[in-house]
């Protein structure tokens, strides 16, 4: 069959990769979110759930969020913050007594920014992930189609969550507003007039220019979360409901 075969193959008809660290660390991670979703199980094999009847019997390992939404912020103020979740997915995964070595072995992987592995992971969920998602979920000539949906207030960070399409509801933006971000806009006032209190009563002068500079930031984030709650609070009282047969693009 020399004149109807080629034994030239193009790279686009590979679909064995090449390993790439930094690309199946992203891999890993992408799946934890998964898990962290419901989306995959630690106990089935394939999808878990993606939409219809859910079933907790398929899960014991490793226990999905409850509400279906991970906030992402740059400090751990929620009790299921993501990189909190992320932790406690690779302690299931590959063992408490190696948490810590993985965690290194992952943020060098990621090669991102911060002084601690924790850091660097938690910079990648607040500016990458999302992105990562979004091209791993695209289609060629019509665009994104991510399944995890980013709320996101703005540059300053002051609120960002993530939560599963297939999983979505018309209660979920109320209760994100309310549980999530009313609670993020609490935490800056507290932490602004922790702030305040240090500028106003340290002798450092050292103290008092970092605390100037922190509270600062605390503003910036807390008048981006409040102009974001005026955003999306029609939406979250319009209690949308959504078709999953309608695809990921029309919803």
């Amino acid at each position: 069959m020399q004149n109807e075969l080629t034994p030239e193959v193009g790279d686009k008809d590979v679909t064995v990769r090449k390993a790439d660290l930094g690309r199946d660390i992203r891999s890993l991670i992408s799946c934890s979110v998964g898990c962290m979703f419901g989306r995959y199980s630690l106990d089935v094999d394939g999808l878990a759930f993606a939409g219809g009847e859910w079933d907790d019997s398929k899960y014991s390992s490793f226990i999905p969020d409850k509400d279906n939404i991970l906030p992402i912020t740059d400090e751990e103020y929620f009790p299921d913050d993501i990189v909190g979740l992320f932790c406690a997915w690779l302690k299931k995964v590959y063992g408490e007594d190696t948490l810590e070595d993985n965690l290194d072995f992952i943020a060098k992987a990621l090669a991102g920014k911060g002084n601690t592995s924790r850091e660097i992971i938690r910079n990648y969920f607040l500016n990458d992930f999302f992105k990562d998602h979004c091209q791993t979920y695209s289609v060629t000539g019509s665009g994104k189609r991510p399944i995890y949906w980013l709320f996101d207030s703005g540059k300053q960070d002051g609120f960002k969550a993530l939560v599963y399409m297939h999983r979505y509801d018309e209660n979920t933006i109320g209760n994100l507003r309310i549980d999530y971000l009313h609670r993020m806009e609490r935490v800056y006032d507290n932490k602004i007039a922790r702030m305040q209190d240090i500028i106003d009563n340290s002798k450092v002068t050292r103290e008092v220019t970092q605390a100037t500079k922190r509270r600062e930031k605390l503003q910036k984030q807390l008048k981006e979360c409040k102009e974001y709650d005026e955003r999306i609070a029609h939406i979250a009282l319009a209690r949308i409901s959504i078709d999953l047969d309608d695809g990921v693009k029309v919803n």
